[in-house]
């Protein structure tokens, strides 16, 4: 370099932290789909979004696996950046989630896809047997300080944020102190699912709202509530009672992926075509559409996306998705079960434009009647159940037995994982 020559500036990244990064990055989105294992991939967060989802996670990425091979061809199966749709602008906001146990297999992880993402997130809440087995997620919750490193390399590391979810342990005290380690190590947001380790499967019970407003007033950060979200006026009424900043879903918006739509609102179609309001119905204050449309819009998504989607995922969506009407329609669940291979989006087209014609054909004869007056009461729980042919919550009954602090105000029902399933929807 001559004397002549410019010296060259040095440029100063500035990393946004807290409510900086949430408002003026995140755009203070309030309603949020979650991390959900060959669930929230990229046709969905797509869906997502087009029914209300301000903000929505990857599905969970283990490190290990993914830092072993730093080849394109092994990476893309759980990140594509070769077609630059995932991450892409019609892909934000996004956070990228990660489980891991090892420091340094996670920053290098998190630094191949930083560019791809407004966040890292660190699953610090899966409850499976396979977490157990791998050292991971909610199996790491009594090692704080191997937590606090890998929060803090992450928010050393990388030029995002880093972000990290977690379940509640059985004491507030004890929930309030991990929350202000994870703050201290340098988590810019917190999402709590108030539920423990220990309620997965048909133990889930409900999520503890109580918790998660203790978190929410012992940290700085935004925090966002995870638990107990299957209508749309459970999102206010979350909100209302935890003070969180956000509300996050996962099962209650795989079966209705317009949980975050209100009744108030317009839907735009891929076409930019409000959805009539002859497709869809109002119950209470959200708006539930006919499922077969939803399956065939995803699939639509689907097949204009040059990022591959595992059919493992969209036949997961598909029986979540329909499931109020397989039950009845037994041949057409037969025929989805049976479909694979080459050709498998368009034979489940085929499938689902039957399921339209036959669900249209139910809903033409009770036009006459709104959707309160179309729901019927289930026995055994006292719930509504809206007519068939609208995308809505499954539930189950709870046990007897409920954790200590968990909620009696609330209804006694949660989301059930529908068959066939995916057993790690809760990271």
């Amino acid at each position: 370099m001559s004397v002549a020559d410019p010296v060259p500036k040095q440029v100063h990244f500035r990393k946004l932290s807290g409510y900086d990064f949430y408002r003026d990055v995140l755009g203070s989105p309030k309603y949020v789909v979650a991390p959900m294992v060959d669930q929230s991939e990229l046709a969905w967060r797509i869906l997502s979004r087009r029914y209300g989802a301000q903000l929505v996670y990857t599905p969970m990425i283990n490190a290990k696996i993914f830092s072993l091979n730093s080849s394109p061809k092994h990476r893309d199966k759980f990140f594509d950046t070769t077609h630059m749709e995932e991450g892409g602008p019609s892909d934000r906001p996004l956070i990228v989630q990660f489980c891991a146990n090892d420091p340094d297999q996670l920053l290098a992880s998190a630094q191949a896809i930083q560019d791809h993402c407004d966040a890292v997130d660190l699953n610090l809440g899966c409850p499976q047997e396979i977490a157990r087995s791998g050292h991971y997620g909610s199996f790491l919750q009594d090692e704080w300080d191997l937590i606090y490193k890998l929060v803090n390399t992450l928010h050393t590391g990388l030029r995002v944020p880093v972000t990290a979810k977690f379940r509640v342990f059985p004491t507030v005290q004890k929930t309030v102190s991990y929350a202000r380690m994870l703050e201290s190590a340098g988590a810019q947001i917190l999402t709590c699912h108030g539920r423990i380790r220990e309620q997965r499967g048909h133990n889930t019970g409900l999520a503890d709202w109580s918790k998660i407003r203790a978190v929410k007033e012992a940290v700085s950060v935004p925090v966002f509530a995870n638990g107990n979200i299957s209508y749309w006026e459970d999102v206010q009424r979350c909100l209302d009672e935890t003070g969180a900043d956000a509300v996050m879903s996962a099962e209650g918006q795989l079966y209705n992926p317009a949980l975050f739509a209100p009744a108030a609102s317009t839907v735009a179609d891929a076409s930019g075509i409000t959805t009539s309001t002859l497709t869809k119905r109002t119950y209470g204050e959200g708006i539930y559409v006919p499922h077969a449309e939803l399956a065939l819009e995803y699939l639509g998504i689907v097949k204009s996306l040059k990022t591959k989607t595992a059919l493992s995922a969209v036949k997961g969506h598909l029986f979540k998705l329909m499931r109020p009407a397989l039950s009845r329609e037994r041949d057409l669940r037969e025929r989805l079960s049976k479909i694979s291979g080459p050709g498998a989006i368009d034979q489940y087209i085929e499938v689902i434009e039957e399921m339209k014609r036959r669900m249209e054909r139910d809903a033409m004869e009770a036009t006459a009647k709104s959707t309160d007056e179309l729901a019927t009461i289930e026995p055994t729980m006292g719930l509504k159940v809206i007519p068939h042919w609208l995308a809505q919550p499954y539930f189950r009954p709870l046990s007897h037995s409920h954790p200590e602090g968990s909620l009696v105000s609330r209804p006694l029902y949660i989301a059930l994982i529908p068959e066939p399933t995916n057993t790690a929807l809760h990271p």
